[in-house]
């Protein structure tokens, strides 16, 4: 982002920290888009994503007080969405459990090439995983999270953020060919 969008985005935290109504509505219009996208992600519900979404502005604006500028607002605000999306996950029993037993791929080898792929199917077939997998696969893949933080972040060892993101890859690939098989 270039230093007049920087000068910019902190005009409006400023001002947003001081109460104004407006520059905080501007900040959810450059941000809720994409906050979004990462929470459904996460959560792979749209009402629960929305409601969130709706939270993380809420908190985000009651703290900015918070915010000291180390990061990007953006950084800031996607590790609130983070956060809240993995305590809603928590709240729903979401039990992340060590899987040694599972045949994992020697050395994360891939296959081979998928032809080209339609998007949505992905995005189908990820939202479709289940939940404690897609939820380490969304942060490390989608996210860049490093297994370490994600440990840390879940509240697991750094091996099962590991095999669960191994787990997730193996489950995409059988459910991408199955849907490829029958198209082709």
């Amino acid at each position: 982002m270039g230093s007049k969008n920087v000068e910019i985005h902190l005009k409006l935290i400023v001002s947003a920290r001081d109460g104004d109504q407006q520059s905080m509505y501007r900040l959810y219009k450059l941000y809720v888009q994409a906050m979004y996208n990462t929470c459904i992600r996460m959560v792979s519900n749209q009402c629960d994503a929305e409601d969130i979404i709706q939270d993380v502005f809420t908190s985000a604006f009651k703290n900015l007080d918070s915010f000291r500028g180390d990061s990007s607002f953006g950084s800031w605000l996607k590790r609130i969405v983070v956060n809240k999306s993995i305590t809603f996950l928590r709240n729903k029993k979401t039990n992340f459990t060590e899987i040694d037993n599972l045949q994992l791929v020697a050395d994360e080898k891939e296959e081979g090439s998928f032809p080209e792929i339609d998007p949505k199917m992905i995005h189908e077939s990820i939202k479709s995983l289940p939940e404690k997998a897609r939820v380490v696969l969304n942060l490390y893949l989608l996210e860049g999270y490093r297994h370490q933080e994600i440990a840390e972040i879940l509240n697991i060892s750094v091996s099962t953020s590991k095999s669960q993101y191994i787990r997730a890859k193996q489950i995409l690939r059988e459910k991408l060919l199955k849907k490829i098989s029958y198209e082709y």
